[in-house]
């Protein structure tokens, strides 16, 4: 008897439709067989179905079953086509009273040896294709049934073992209960839920003026200053000053954690948007994304969010070269002999380092033990290219005695986001007729061009910023980017000098004679 189950697999942050055929045919005395292209993990889940079965009181067909995977020019890979596998298995054995409905459900899951489900990755682009396809509904492990439920349109059942699964199509359907959850309500109402706010620190006033027009016009930034400055608490706030996430960024950057196996069970939405911070010692793989089968990176977890370097300059320089490309175009594509698989990676980087080895070069008080030539080599850690593409460059001092002290409250991360959600209005507005432009860091060339301009008095103090900085062409379109934000959160049409002074300001880095 041939019976069709359907499951889903996960390239990239999309799913595909994978029919699952099973066909009994009579005498040839085989075990099961599983073809098209399955991986060692599809392989294996012949033996946890044996013993599924034997557990729960099912006999293992010992005549020839071929099981099909289709498309059968695609590899499939994980352990989650189990539970698809063995309803059809029950279905062409005859085991399995009412086999009908199963072509009308994607289903997902992978047993334990005893019949119990464990949780899957990527439930929710999977729930969003079985909508697509127009599936009745989805049956996935109780643990990613809220994840899964977030796709409305779709009947979602959570399921604890393959023992219910069995008692839903035998009772006509009956029996589960749909996963009902209201998606907007539990959104809006953690957006803001933040343990961590800007009116903890102390002092630092030029340093959060920085961040604020970072997170105002999506610009990179990194932060120079010694040991113990506050650069760490700093940047670990920054998401709390940014504006919050549309529903649609939620959903993209929920996706992303979902194939990435991150979101924890009985996970929704995404409402905050994400803070990621490798360690110094991960690979370019780990950074970018890669593996056999494609998963995504850092970077791509931090999409939609910000991802934090600490200690740039002790990152490998091949692993640090690797983010050029995906910081320009905003994606990232790992390819591969059979496919090639893009992941989103629209993310703000917010870097941080000591002057110098020692950590002390330019303190106000203590003296850089490092030999000559030794701050130079340091930071020339980091190429050229890449500090290029990073808009701001900020010295962080360390903090007073007396600012320490103080008592009085500072501005909190609630009343700078209001100033960064006006800027970013503005800007929404200035970019409605370019798609997939939304501030002023992803400004093209052309937009530059015309959004850009400057009266005479900023041309001069440009020019002669330019050549006393040696600046490089990219870094000349990085300051008018951050000068347009600059105006932006004075709701300034146009820009003025003090503007663009401020703008120069913020390259420290590429001061003659900076670093000796």
């Amino acid at each position: 008897m041939l019976v069709r189950t359907f499951g889903s697999a996960v390239f990239g942050v999309e799913a595909i439709t994978i029919t699952i055929e099973v066909n009994w045919i009579e005498g040839s005395g085989k075990d099961p067989l599983i073809v098209g292209l399955p991986d060692n993990a599809v392989k294996e889940s012949l033996q946890r179905i044996e013993s599924t079965f034997k557990t729960n009181g099912f006999k293992v067909p010992r005549t020839k079953v071929v099981v099909n995977m289709a498309p059968a020019d695609l590899k499939k890979s994980g352990t989650a086509f189990d539970l698809p596998i063995a309803m059809g298995i029950l279905g062409a054995s005859e085991q399995l009273q009412n086999s009908g409905p199963l072509a009308d459900y994607v289903i997902m899951g992978e047993l334990g040896l005893n019949g119990e489900l464990r949780p899957i990755r990527g439930a929710l682009p999977i729930a969003l294709q079985a909508k697509s396809k127009g599936f009745r509904g989805l049956i996935i492990p109780s643990s990613n049934a809220r994840e899964a439920g977030m796709v409305t349109g779709l009947d979602v059942y959570g399921v604890a073992n393959i023992g219910e699964v069995i008692s839903f199509f035998e009772k006509s359907e009956r029996g589960l209960t749909k996963i009902a959850i209201n998606t907007r309500e539990q959104f809006f109402s953690a957006q803001y839920d933040f343990d961590i706010d800007f009116a903890e620190v102390k002092g630092q006033e030029s340093i959060k003026r920085a961040l604020e027009i970072a997170a105002a016009g999506g610009h990179n930034a990194i932060l120079i200053g010694p040991p113990g400055a506050g650069k760490t608490m700093l940047a670990k706030r920054l998401p709390t000053i940014l504006p919050p996430l549309t529903l649609q960024e939620a959903l993209e950057t929920t996706k992303i954690h979902s194939v990435a196996g991150k979101l924890r069970e009985n996970a929704t939405l995404i409402s905050k948007r994400p803070f990621r911070s490798p360690h110094h010692s991960t690979s370019s793989a780990a950074l970018v994304g890669g593996g056999g089968i494609p998963q995504p990176g850092e970077i791509s977890l931090a999409h939609n969010g910000v991802l934090f370097l600490d200690e740039l300059p002790e990152f490998q320089r091949s692993v640090l070269e690797v983010m050029r490309q995906p910081m320009e175009e905003r994606k990232v594509t790992i390819s591969r002999a059979r496919m090639a698989v893009d992941f989103p990676a629209s993310f703000m980087l917010i870097a941080s380092m000591n002057p110098c080895p020692c950590g002390f070069y330019n303190h106000p008080e203590r003296e850089c033990t490092c030999p000559p030539g030794l701050v130079q080599r340091y930071l020339h850690r980091i190429s050229g290219p890449l500090l290029d593409r990073i808009d701001l460059h900020v010295e962080v001092t360390p903090v007073s005695f007396n600012e320490l002290s103080v008592s009085h409250a500072q501005e909190n991360s609630a009343t700078i986001r209001g100033r960064v959600i006006r800027a970013r209005e503005i800007q929404a507005q200035r970019f409605l007729t370019d798609p997939g432009v939304y501030a002023n860091a992803q400004m093209s060339s052309r937009l530059l061009k015309n959004i850009c301009s400057i009266n005479q008095a900023g041309t001069s103090l440009l020019k002669v910023a330019m050549q006393r900085l040696n600046l490089s062409a990219r870094a000349y379109e990085r300051i008018l980017k951050v000068s347009r934000t600059i105006a932006d959160l004075a709701a300034s049409a146009e820009i003025r000098p003090e503007h663009l002074a401020e703008a120069i300001q913020y390259r420290s880095l590429d001061r003659e004679g900076w670093s000796g």
